[in-house]
């Protein structure tokens, strides 16, 4: 019982020994550069005296924002993604269902109803 201990110790410290191997030290890499030390240094001095470097982004207040889109379409999607009849289910909600819904979005009907109704005037 002992000498298996001492054997499985010793097959061990073997392992361990041909596992751990040390990289080769190839010193300091050179600086590559584009700027010079003065500019380095200018830079740096900038970005010390700038104010506000220390604040959280969001405790500055709000930042400008950019419109992308109409705010009359974003509306309108969101209207019809909300009174979607299958928003909240997927396919694999029902039982051997391949198609979720086959109603219509009531946006969609509205807006032919409201069509339908024009045309006839």
């Amino acid at each position: 019982m002992k000498t298996s201990y001492i054997l499985a110790a010793a097959a061990l410290s073997i392992a361990a020994m041909t596992g751990a191997q040390a990289e080769t030290y190839d010193g300091v890499q050179a600086s590559t550069s584009a700027l010079s030390r003065s500019e380095v240094g200018s830079e740096a001095a900038r970005a010390a005296a700038a104010p506000n470097q220390n604040v959280a982004r969001g405790s500055r207040g709000a930042e400008a924002f950019t419109v992308s889109r109409d705010r009359a379409t974003v509306n309108a999607e969101a209207a019809r993604a909300a009174a979607a009849p299958d928003q909240n289910v997927s396919s694999g909600s029902r039982v051997n269902s391949k198609v979720v819904s086959t109603m219509q979005n009531p946006v969609d009907q509205a807006a032919a109803s409201r069509a339908n109704g024009a045309s006839k005037l």
